[in-house]
């Protein structure tokens, strides 16, 4: 006899629907897992076996094989417990094997027969949904989460013996609490506000420009004149997240732990600042057998800042240049590839020395020249060549006037980033620093375009930077309803990415 019954898998954000089988067999007791199982789910056997136990069914003293199909794809994590416990018992002869082969089931099992919840229920539930099986099986602490889904039928499941009793099966009534989902560490909090930042007119028009045109941002200057406050505020001046992109973070944060059901889906674009000894894999993602998200991913579609950025190791900071260009970021491990997305805002901020008080005429800075040189030398070349805005930020002036509210400039970037969209939607970019540089040259005048062409020549920017500010220009034009951007734009965006070495 063989039992079946469906899960689901994750490769990264792709979720794959596989065939939990089951063949129950003469010959001396035995429990084997089949189809690469990681060690984590080889060790489901022992949980799967205890659980049964606990909710009152016998276990079949045969020879029992599992197989989970496709063979070559590799599973790892234990949320495929559930299916295996009702595989078996379905093909024992426990429970109504028709039934179970209608069902997805996901969950780990406790020794004590309870489901526990599991990492990456959202992605996993659109996925069964998209392969066109809508009926879910999930643990009681992740049905808000499945629920997310449109299209899913939930059953919120407390206890395996719940699961075998709607399959018929003679199991215990269980009287036991449900587990709560933990959450890790919840990234969700209402930014502040600008009108908190005092002065640092240059550097606002600086962040404004970079929210109306997802454009990455540098911003050197001394300890204590806003950096961080400016960073931090980024994210209160961009616009909510559309429906693809809500469920798209939402399921970065489910796979990461990160994500609170109770709130929904998450609207606000997220906002990531690791410290500065983050480690290569804290940051783009990593970990035992297929690698788990990093803090681009989790800051895809939102903001990663970045502070101290120059104390940050240059092979970590280096690791973000592809994700940088491509908006994605693949991981390539022994076990196979994972693809996360990583459209994010890199926001940079740094002193201009070690001890940070140098102002370009040395006084108050004990730092040498070299020490100077080497310090902002940690940010590559290449990298600092993909950062379409750098802009000093100036001790800032004593003012008792509170400075504009997030609301204001957030009017001014919606209506640019609308302006954009209106213009880029149909090719399916969304904003200028999505549009690719081949089709900004053809559609820009020439006369437009030749202060670009004069840095060129003299060595001022690269071909990749050239496309960068021409970006930055369409920008600038957007954010004051120009149709297209002038030499005005040009030379301004060309002062906004040259602002620090000026």
């Amino acid at each position: 006899m063989i039992g079946r019954c469906r899960s689901v898998v994750l490769t990264g954000l792709a979720g794959h629907v596989i065939d939990v089988e089951a063949h129950v067999a003469r010959g001396l007791p035995a429990f084997t897992i089949v189809g690469l199982p990681d060690a984590s789910l080889a060790e489901a056997k022992d949980r799967v076996r205890a659980a049964v136990a606990s909710s009152g069914v016998e276990w079949p003293r045969q020879r029992i094989t599992v197989n989970l199909s496709p063979a070559s794809l590799p599973k790892s994590g234990p949320a495929t417990d559930l299916a295996i416990a009702v595989a078996v018992l379905a093909a024992a002869r426990t429970l109504d094997a028709a039934r179970a082969r209608e069902l997805v089931l996901l969950g780990e099992l406790g020794l004590d027969g309870r489901v526990r919840p599991v990492r990456g229920v959202l992605p996993a539930v659109a996925a069964a949904v998209e392969a066109g099986s809508p009926r879910v099986v999930v643990p009681a602490g992740n049905a808000d989460e499945a629920a997310l889904v449109a299209g899913a039928t939930v059953d919120g499941a407390v206890a395996l013996a719940s699961v075998l009793r709607a399959l018929g099966a003679d199991a215990r009534p269980e009287s036991v609490e449900p587990v709560r989902a933990p959450v890790v560490a919840s990234t969700w909090s209402a930014p502040p506000d600008l009108a908190d930042v005092r002065g640092q007119t240059s550097a606002r028009v600086a962040l404004e420009v970079a929210a109306a045109g997802g454009h990455h941002l540098l911003m050197v200057g001394p300890p204590g004149a806003g950096k961080t406050m400016l960073a931090e505020r980024l994210p209160g001046i961009l616009p909510d997240l559309d429906d693809a992109e809500a469920v798209r973070v939402t399921a970065v944060h489910s796979l990461a732990g990160t994500f609170d059901a109770a709130r929904g889906l998450l609207r606000r674009p997220p906002f990531e600042a690791p410290h500065h000894t983050a480690s290569a894999a804290a940051i783009v993602g990593g970990g035992a057998g297929l690698a788990r998200p990093g803090a681009v991913s989790l800051a895809h579609a939102g903001v990663l800042f970045l502070d101290e950025a120059p104390e940050f190791p240059t092979r970590v900071l280096d690791t973000l240049r592809q994700p940088l260009e491509r908006g994605e970021i693949v991981l390539h491990r022994a076990h196979g590839a994972t693809r996360y997305p990583a459209r994010f805002q890199l926001v940079l901020a740094a002193n201009p020395c070690p001890c940070g008080h140098f102002a370009g005429t040395g006084e108050g800075c004990s730092c040498t020249a070299l020490a100077r040189r080497r310090y902002l030398g940690r940010l590559s070349g290449p990298l600092l060549d993909r950062i379409d805005i750098q802009v000093p930020v100036l001790a800032a002036a004593r003012s008792d006037e509170p400075g504009e509210p997030s609301a204001a400039a957030a009017a001014r970037v919606a209506a640019a980033r609308a302006a954009a969209s209106e213009r880029l939607a149909p090719h399916g970019w969304r904003t200028s620093a999505e549009a690719p540089g081949p089709w900004l040259r053809q559609v820009t005048s020439r006369q437009a375009c030749a202060g670009l062409w004069r840095a060129v020549d003299r060595g001022i920017l690269t071909a990749r930077g050239f496309d960068r500010a021409l970006r930055l220009a369409w920008t600038l034009a957007d954010l004051e309803g120009a149709p297209s951007p002038d030499s005005g734009h040009i030379t301004e965006a060309l002062a906004l990415r040259q602002g620090i070495t000026a």
